[in-house]
């Protein structure tokens, strides 16, 4: 009993987080099935149906199915490169002792201090000097290094706490250097890789700032977040339709969210026990 009522303000705090998490999820869900009318009449009543209209007109209005394409395209892509350079990186850079190591460790921390706004001006310059402006090629090219400092952080971590002795047995073998990355490294680093892949893939997918800029409002180009605004001037600012369309455009977090999870809570739990 004393131990219950000791963890009583807990369990009190939980529940009130709990709340305040799930109401605005409530309201934002049955949102994406109402009229404007319903939704200021009846904030928080259920739905009077739940027909797909509201999707529909989204998808179709804001031709969001190509939209979702292109961030798809843009987004995977990216993670491809960013996994890429970040992976031989994080294990030079974990295996070496000496001073230069430790220089090139603080470079890549030194990028947490760059804003991202201030970024903005000379990359586009930049897309416009190398023939790129208004292309995806160039949002490819560009979120990767946007990413290359908190994954090469994130990878160089867990890298250190590999035995050395796997890397010597497998040199024994007669593994060669990127055989010891590859099959030693990255399969014990799965963790730290699935939490790389899940933070970027939210960053890739949310950019909205340089999507708009360097790709531009062109329909055959632009990706979901740039879309999605469009939803407001076409419907007049329907918000049941707006809702449903960004219900639409988190369906890929959601999924990709649901296959990385158990691989990130590794990740959180196996650094807590070094910790």
């Amino acid at each position: 009993m004393k131990l219950g009522k000791r963890w009583l303000p807990a369990h009190i705090l939980v529940w009130s987080y709990a709340v305040l998490l799930i109401v605005p999820l409530y309201y934002f869900l049955a949102s994406a099935f109402k009229t404007n009318d319903e939704i200021f009449a009846h904030p928080f009543a259920l739905p009077t149906s739940f027909g797909f209209g509201n999707f529909r007109t989204a998808f179709d209005s804001a031709d969001l199915g190509l939209a979702v394409v292109n961030s798809t395209l843009v987004t995977v892509l990216a993670l491809v490169l960013t996994l890429g350079l970040a992976l031989p990186a994080a294990f030079a850079l974990a295996r070496s002792t000496g001073r230069l190591a430790s220089v090139m460790e603080k470079v890549f921390s030194l990028g947490f201090l760059i804003p991202t706004f201030a970024a903005l001006f000379p990359t586009f310059l930049l897309a416009a000097a190398t023939g790129l402006f208004h292309t995806r090629t160039f949002m490819v090219l560009f979120l990767p290094a946007t990413a290359m400092p908190l994954s090469v952080v994130i990878l160089v971590q867990f890298m250190r706490t590999i035995p050395k002795e796997m890397e010597e047995a497998a040199r024994m073998d007669g593994a060669s250097t990127f055989a010891v990355l590859r099959h030693v490294y990255v399969p014990m680093c799965m963790p730290g890789i699935a939490t790389v892949l899940l933070l970027n893939f939210l960053t890739f997918w949310n950019e909205y700032l340089y999507s708009l800029v360097i790709i531009g409002p062109d329909p055959a180009q632009r990706t979901v977040q740039v879309a999605l605004p469009t939803l407001k001037s076409i419907t007049g600012t329907d918000y049941g339709v707006l809702t449903a369309g960004t219900v639409l455009t988190l369906v890929p977090v959601w999924v990709v969210y649901t296959v990385l999870q158990k691989r990130m809570q590794q990740a959180l739990v196996s650094g807590a026990v070094k910790m």
